[in-house]
């Protein structure tokens, strides 16, 4: 398979203005201002794991994360520091900080798309499930394999907002009911404690939400 053969599902997004960014939750997504899009193609999912396990397959792709780190980049590390590898989402045993990511972040040597949480997990029964553990230098190399390129972060927010300006979520501004999830979100008490989006831990296929 070829990545001009692949079919991405892909969308028309007409040119259009919209209200971008919010003040309601992190700060970076600050301020709030008017913003014009061009229309644009978008695919309807996140890419999965068969068909980047095609790109791989098709190209010999290696990436970012079954590398190791290069020497001239981190030259205080020892060797085994720099084996291949990447961070991994680990659940805490209780409440932590939560102003330190590095609670439930650890470096997993080993972890890579093929083995997203290490050595001994796979993603066998994960093909269409959103590839994870891949870098911007993996995702723009797949789409320059595939013929097409990364949105735009005004393009991404103006596509997610499904024409719905100005509203706090992307379908509305009531917030989810655990009967009716629009997303798949942490159910719980982050870290520690999350009981599933419609049973859901971690990723699920593509359009389940």
């Amino acid at each position: 398979m070829s990545g001009a053969s692949m079919d991405l599902d892909l969308c028309t997004i007409e040119a259009g203005e919209f209200t971008m960014g919010s003040a309601d939750f992190y700060p970076e997504e600050a301020p709030v201002h008017r913003r014009q899009v061009e229309r644009f193609l978008i695919a309807r999912a996140p890419v999965t794991n068969a068909q980047f396990g095609a790109f791989v397959a098709a190209t010999g792709y290696v990436t970012t994360a079954e590398r190791p780190l290069p020497t001239e980049e981190f030259p205080d590390l020892a060797d085994e520091a720099r084996l291949p590898g990447s961070l991994v989402f680990t659940m805490t045993s209780g409440p932590v900080d939560l102003n330190d990511w590095r609670q439930w972040w650890k470096w997993v040597p080993g972890a890579n798309w093929r083995a997203p949480f290490g050595p001994g997990s796979s993603i066998d029964d994960k093909g269409d499930h959103p590839v994870v553990q891949v870098s911007l230098d993996d995702a723009e190399a797949f789409c320059a394999w595939a013929g097409v390129r990364l949105p735009t972060e005004t393009e991404w927010e103006f596509a997610a907002r499904g024409g719905i300006d100005g509203a706090v979520f992307a379908w509305g501004d009531e917030p989810q009911r655990p009967d009716d999830l629009r997303a798949n979100t942490w159910q719980g008490s982050f870290p520690w404690v999350n009981a599933g989006a419609r049973g859901w831990r971690g990723t699920s296929p593509v359009g389940t939400f």
